[in-house]
């Protein structure tokens, strides 16, 4: 058996003479997750709209358990109700005027099974979601966080192929959307889901993904763990979206060496083949010391501004390769005007591609 449950292949779709996401192709395999991650307009939610069947692209392929769902050489396009997905969508579509049962019931009865099959199902996707001893209250008398979790157990409720997350947790509150998360990855996990989550949050797609897709004006910026998204972004804009970079400009001068623009030469890696008319380096601003540290780059510094942000501390920090964002534990504070050295290493200091 294919280890590959989604296939997208050169997925081009329009609208009028706008191209909304252009030659987008990727895969996802059996029980993983993936997220597509971008800001809004990007393309993620389209790109995850023509999987489910409802965006009709303008060209490429969409493969779902090797089978074909749709493909512009062919001229084929199979319906939403025949690709055997599910999708959570953000505003949940959960129906006020029925019982929790009934909402988790209703795919299930649209599939004509019978009222053994029906109670069986519900009460499995009630119970993986702890929302069984509420089946009978209203669907209008739940909080968010409750209809969250109605509209997930209807999505898994008839076992299906594949789930789509149309952003499902950004009605929530900060501290809701943070429990949730472990709670969807928790679930999709044990289950063995194969899912494909589209987020404008960072934190939320690094938190819960096996791999993360980053995408730009209907294209694909990156794609990898969220790991290699962090620490080795490849261009600009995917390491100023994903976390907090420091970006300063300047020159390869020799293999793992950077020249700063009217400061020093910094050690580097490169996440890619570097061909030479690179011209920034990225590094994070929470791998940024500030005291000197054997084989690290080191610069000199003046602290200009601290800001306290409770679990850290942002201080602004001039230096020779320009006014640097340092992010550290809130303990050993230091003031304004602090002379400081700041440290970080080649392993952090990332050569981006032009």
């Amino acid at each position: 058996m294919s280890t590959t449950r989604i296939e997208v292949q050169d997925l081009v779709v329009r609208y009028g003479d706008q191209v909304a996401v252009n030659g987008v192709s990727f895969t996802v395999g059996r029980g993983e997750h993936l997220t597509l991650l971008g800001p809004s307009g990007c393309g993620k939610t389209t790109t995850l709209r023509a999987v489910a069947g409802l965006e009709h692209p303008s060209g490429g392929s969409i493969r779902i358990d090797g089978q074909t769902m749709y493909d512009s050489a062919q001229r084929k396009n199979v319906q939403t109700e025949q690709r055997g997905v599910s999708m959570v969508f953000q505003s949940y579509a959960v129906w006020p005027h029925m019982s929790v049962f009934d909402n988790v019931a209703y795919g299930l009865r649209v599939r004509k099974l019978g009222a053994a099959a029906i109670k069986e199902n519900v009460e499995r996707a009630l119970d993986l979601v702890q929302m069984r001893h509420l089946a009978d209250r209203g669907a209008s008398k739940l909080s968010g966080g409750q209809q969250q979790r109605v509209a997930l157990a209807r999505a898994i409720a008839f076992s299906p192929t594949v789930v789509l997350f149309d952003e499902p947790l950004s009605n929530l509150d900060a501290k809701l959307r943070a429990e949730m998360r472990v709670e969807l990855r928790e679930l999709q996990r044990r289950l063995g889901i194969t899912s494909v989550y589209v987020t404008h949050d960072q934190e939320e797609a690094l938190a819960i993904s096996d791999r993360v897709i980053v995408m730009n004006v209907g294209v694909i910026e990156q794609i990898g763990t969220p790991e290699e998204i962090y620490n080795k972004p490849r261009s600009r804009f995917v390491a100023d979206f994903v976390g907090s970079a420091n970006l300063i400009k300047g020159k390869p001068v020799g293999e793992g060496l950077f020249a700063v623009d009217g400061g020093p030469t910094l050690k580097v890696t490169a996440p890619h083949r570097p061909h030479g008319k690179e011209s920034e380096v990225a590094v994070r601003t929470a791998y940024i010391d500030l005291e000197a540290r054997p084989g690290d780059n080191h610069v000199p510094g003046k602290v200009r501004q601290r800001l306290f942000h409770g679990d850290f501390v942002q201080y602004v920090i001039d230096s020779p390769v320009g006014a640097l964002i340092v992010r550290r534990p809130p303990v050993n504070l230091l003031g304004e005007g602090a002379e400081v050295t700041l440290s970080f290493s080649p392993e952090h200091c990332v050569l981006l591609e032009a």
